[in-house]
């Protein structure tokens, strides 16, 4: 904070997570302030990669589900998505990476208006009844942190709101964002399970009549394909920081513009292939996105948050402001334990 002629501004002083779980540790365990700095990272990677092998699994699910007329091996599908992704190690800059991701926004409006706009044809043979409270203890839990992985974009937030010309919009714009999330998500599910009540499938296009399912196959596909570039640049972003010692600035921050660097290469391919060897493992993407969300999306969203507020504002919080970020915190560590046993026995099970 500083302070003149009466007016008071806040400076910004820490500029990811890492800076602040290192701030956190510092008074608690003083020499030890960096291995909670490089626990966050590894979460973070963490995430990312589960995130990147998510978006591969799809994309060879969608490939397999498409090419089903010439009986193509899923391994084979696998690896075609993988070559497909392989520009992916040569990413120097956000702006490309930007591009991608706009591209990936509009193929996601696409393919909602297109569900939902035959969801809302079908409205004639909808029955509520199909509309039931009672569910599954298991299949709850494992819902629960495949909801929280929907909306883990804490990774991006701090330097998202660092690049801001206006940083007094940000909880503004995060409230808009995740209100507009919300709502298109929630329409989303009530139509599909008004439409296809308990014959809903994980990939709703294995509901939709085949002259319309290649269109949104296609659809999907490639916004999986141009999901994958954003975490993938940003775990590799992570790992070229906490990896190559001697490169003591990122390659966005050091290569802007130039050839990456062969350690980095290194780093990146081993990315690459760490996901795509998990897609090869796993059986069903929901399991997976429930596993992640209950682990890392849980940490990351609610308790990790939680407790960086209580440590950094405590003197300033009033006793409601505590009680709330204890309530989440506790929600949050409820969710992910449960989540966890959940997920991983479902897991088991399908191998």
């Amino acid at each position: 904070m500083s302070g003149g002629s009466g007016s008071v501004s806040k400076v910004r002083v820490r500029t990811s997570y890492q800076d602040i779980m290192e701030a956190c540790c510092k008074g608690l365990w003083p020499n030890w302030s960096g291995v909670g700095g490089l626990m966050v990272n590894v979460a973070q990677v963490i995430e990312l990669l589960m995130t990147c092998t998510l978006y591969l699994l799809v994309s060879t699910s969608l490939l397999f589900d498409s090419l089903s007329w010439v009986a193509v091996p899923r391994s084979v599908c696998s690896l075609v998505s993988l070559v497909f992704l392989l520009p992916c190690l040569l990413l120097t800059d956000l702006r490309p990476v930007s591009t991608l991701s706009l591209l990936c926004s509009l193929a996601h409006i696409l393919i909602s208006l297109l569900v939902m706009l035959y969801c809302l044809s079908c409205a004639s043979s909808w029955s509520w009844s199909s509309l039931s409270l009672s569910v599954d203890p298991e299949d709850f839990l494992v819902s629960v942190g495949v909801i929280i992985f929907s909306y883990t974009s804490q990774i991006f937030l701090p330097p998202l709101e660092g690049s801001m010309e206006d940083r007094g919009q940000f909880n503004v714009m995060l409230g808009w964002t995740h209100g507009a999330a919300c709502i298109m998500k929630t329409m989303f599910s009530l139509l599909a399970v008004l439409t296809w009540g308990p014959e809903t499938s994980e990939v709703i296009t294995d509901n939709l009549p085949s002259d319309l399912r290649p269109l949104v196959n296609l659809c999907l596909l490639a916004k999986a394909q141009l999901s994958y570039p954003l975490p993938f640049y940003a775990a590799a972003e992570i790992l070229q920081t906490c990896v190559l010692r001697d490169a003591a600035m990122s390659s966005y921050s050091k290569h802007r513009g130039q050839a990456v660097s062969r350690p980095a290469l290194v780093v990146r391919g081993a990315l690459l292939m760490t996901s795509y060897l998990l897609a090869l493992l796993v059986p069903r993407f929901s399991l997976l996105m429930g596993l992640t969300g209950s682990v890392t999306g849980a940490a990351m969203t609610l308790i990790l948050p939680c407790l960086f507020h209580l440590r950094l504002q405590w003197s300033r919080l009033t006793v409601k402001d505590r009680l709330i970020d204890v309530g989440i915190l506790s929600l949050g560590v409820i969710c992910s334990v449960s989540g966890v046993i959940c997920s991983v026995k479902r897991l088991l099970e399908g191998l």
